[in-house]
């Protein structure tokens, strides 16, 4: 575009050089042939080819170099975008993990807990579930019993969440997900207090390990947690340096809880981490990074690296995604460069290239205008020196000549070899790590206290002062009144204290509390 913009500019205003030069020598009483000799001369050196070259030729050589190693740049706006990355998002599973998790612990709460996770499972492509269908098929041929899978219809991926189908032999409701999802379906089918509290317990021992604890229904009652556990790919922890050697701050971005998320990131040495996000979550964080990228002035860009279905509205809003090329067809296509290796030091290279790339092209840009600096007065005969135009078209090849070789000297670039690396100047932004920092914090205790309420760690208590209430029956009214609100998960009425203590999952406020118990003939005298 640069070249583009240029030449528009460039070639229009030579040929009014050129027609200078001859109207100039000929007033200056030179004869016509002179004349012409020295205004071809101008056209003919300032022909605008190493401008034309400069790019094309850098853009070539460097999408050719990232072929060779396995980086796939799908258009030249991508490979000149990877050089101005600030920060990289990362997925976890599959990105900065191997994505072949393995069943840690099993932890059965009816006994056709195994079968029907198996059934549901196998209708997936998320990496958990391939853990516990090989868990499952292990175990049966270690004794000897055939895989026989329930039928399953109206299967249905949740993203982020989980999985959902119907049985076909009786139409029972099956489900499969996270801590987040299943507690939700648990709370919507008023599972009660105790299992709700086992739940948390067990998954925050298990996530304190590191582990992911995958939970099931069967029609919203709890038969149990299957737990698995991923490895961080070998490499991971390498790349990840050579990013924040590049001065490039990294962020997992995952759907996964908080604490397990943070055994990784530790492991692995991301700068930060945002756990608990759904796919359209993953894309607001996204954006909200590119708004402090733009307010910083600093020109960077935002990019996101992942490998399935749950980062594809990801990938396709940052400025530059990355998909591992191991990922779905979904995440592949809605990236800017795939990376063929499955690795994500891949990342870094990439960057490095397109860096060494976007300063080859300055290179051969600033040839190009100082070549035409010099010589478009060296042809017009400025210096005293009559050129002949045969010696401006010499000169002009080889003008082109350079710009070519100097973009050839891209073949002889070390992508994994990071230590030239240098933090730009942009990246040094204190202001810009202060924005990143906050965003960051602002989300995780954002996840945080929804996880509190979903887990009904952090519940919220409000004692209802009743009048008029005089037996059992009383109570029951209030309590049925009160517990049919949306966000009241319990209420304990007492007649002979005159109080309702109601237990919110949301924020309900007095107003509504007042009317449900003064619709039943009773007089509210105060909320605490």
């Amino acid at each position: 575009r640069i070249a583009d913009k240029v030449s528009a500019v460039f070639v229009p205003a030579v040929i009014g050089l050129a027609l200078v030069t001859f109207i100039c020598w000929t007033i200056m009483g030179r004869d016509v042939g002179f004349s012409i000799a020295r205004a071809i001369s101008v056209l003919v050196i300032s022909c605008p080819c190493a401008l034309g070259l400069a790019t094309p030729v850098a853009i070539m050589v460097g999408n050719g170099m990232g072929a060779k190693h396995g980086i796939l740049y799908k258009t030249s706006e991508a490979l000149e975008g990877a050089g101005r990355v600030g920060v990289v998002v990362l997925d976890k599973t599959g990105t900065i993990t191997k994505g072949e998790p393995g069943v840690t612990d099993v932890i059965p709460r009816q006994p056709n807990l195994m079968s029907t996770a198996y059934s549901l499972e196998q209708l997936s492509e998320h990496p958990l579930a391939k853990a516990v269908v090989n868990y499952v098929s292990e175990q049966k041929a270690n004794s000897n019993e055939s895989n026989t899978a329930l039928t399953i219809k109206d299967f249905e991926t949740l993203p982020g969440a989980g999985v959902k189908g119907v049985r076909a032999s009786d139409g029972a409701i099956l489900e499969g997900g996270s801590y987040r999802y299943i507690v939700e379906r648990l709370r919507a089918c008023k599972a009660p207090k105790e299992v709700l509290e086992e739940i948390s317990t067990l998954s925050g021992k298990l996530s304190e390990e590191g582990k992911t604890p995958l939970l099931f229904l069967e029609n919203g009652k709890y038969l149990g947690t299957i737990a698995v556990a991923d490895q961080i790919k070998e490499d991971s922890t390498e790349a990840i340096g050579e990013l924040r050697g590049m001065g490039i701050r990294t962020i997992m971005l995952t759907g996964d809880n908080f604490v397990t998320a943070e055994v990784i990131a530790k492991k692995a040495g991301v700068d930060d981490v945002i756990a608990g996000v759904m796919p359209d979550e993953k894309e607001q964080v996204i954006t909200k990074l590119q708004d402090i990228m733009l307010t910083d002035k600093a020109h960077l860009r935002v990019a996101m690296v992942g490998d399935g279905i749950n980062d594809a509205v990801a990938l396709t809003r940052a400025d530059s995604g990355f998909a591992i090329g191991a990922g779905t067809d979904v995440a592949i296509d809605a990236a800017d460069v795939v990376l063929m290796k499955n690795s994500i030091r891949d990342v870094a290279a990439a960057i490095r290239m397109s860096r060494a790339t976007i300063r080859n092209i300055h290179e051969n840009l600033f040839w190009a205008f100082f070549y035409n600096a010099l010589c478009i007065p060296l042809a017009m005969g400025v210096y005293g020196i009559a050129m002949k135009p045969m010696y401006g078209a010499a000169a002009m090849a080889l003008s082109s000549f350079f710009v070519c070789m100097n973009a050839l000297r891209l073949n002889l670039v070390k992508l994994y070899d990071g230590s030239h690396d240098k933090t730009p100047k942009q990246l040094r932004s204190e202001e810009l790590s202060d924005n990143i920092e906050r965003l960051v914090l602002e989300t995780r205790l954002k996840k945080l206290s929804e996880n509190n309420n979903i887990g009904g760690n952090d519940k919220m208590e409000k004692t209802i002062l009743v009048e008029g209430m005089m037996c059992s029956h009383c109570e029951a009214t209030v309590k049925k009144a009160l517990e049919a609100l949306d966000g009241v998960s319990s209420a304990t009425v007492s007649h002979e204290k005159g109080t309702a203590v109601v237990e919110l999952t949301a924020d309900v406020s007095d107003d509504v509390l007042t009317k449900a118990v003064e619709d039943k003939d009773y007089k509210v005298t105060g909320i605490n």
